[in-house]
């Protein structure tokens, strides 16, 4: 099993949060992981991506020309990324602020409206969240467990009292797809 996936949005929508986090939680399942963000100068705002590999083999290299699962969170990422994901892969959006759609036919479009939940939820800082919950339900390739103990230690301790509120927001993103 190897799956490889890339996650790609504005700075500040927690892109690469959510691939650490990811990798963390390949890290704890004992799969072997690569994790490779890339972000420009401007960091909030800018165009920010990460590349996670996990798999339950060695992985040679993880710089990647196509992905079985795309991530994307703004146009300029599904402009860019969306020719990439492998025949039968997965795209996963937010239909928030894309003004044109996926049009592949060839693979699997998952629209998640993740942004709309995060405002029901009264929670902007969980909308990377739920977005990984519908990639969770989507390719299962960690557990919900590690994934909360890959949180755990990416946040500093003095927001550990966030962990039940981000347990939430996974469910509902996996709720969604």
């Amino acid at each position: 099993m190897k799956k490889e996936i890339i996650a790609a949005g504005f700075g500040g929508q927690g892109v690469l949060s959510m691939g650490k986090i990811l990798a963390y939680a390949g890290l704890i399942d004992d799969l072997e992981v690569t994790w490779m963000p890339s972000y420009g100068p401007e960091q909030r705002g800018g165009t920010a991506n990460v590349t996670v590999v996990l798999s339950d083999r060695p992985i040679s290299s993880p710089v990647l020309d196509s992905y079985d699962t795309a991530v994307v969170l703004n146009q300029q990422s599904l402009d860019k990324f969306e020719s990439k994901v492998k025949p039968g892969g997965a795209l996963i959006y937010d239909p928030y602020g894309i003004h044109r759609m996926p049009t592949r036919t060839d693979i699997n479009i998952y629209p998640v409206p993740a942004m709309d939940v995060a405002m029901e939820l009264k929670s902007a800082k969980s909308y990377n969240m739920i977005i990984l919950g519908a990639l969770l339900k989507l390719n299962p390739i960690v557990s919900v467990e590690s994934v909360m103990q890959g949180l755990k230690k990416s946040l500093p301790e003095r927001h550990h009292h966030l962990l039940p509120a981000n347990r939430e927001a996974i469910t509902r993103g996996m709720e969604l797809v």
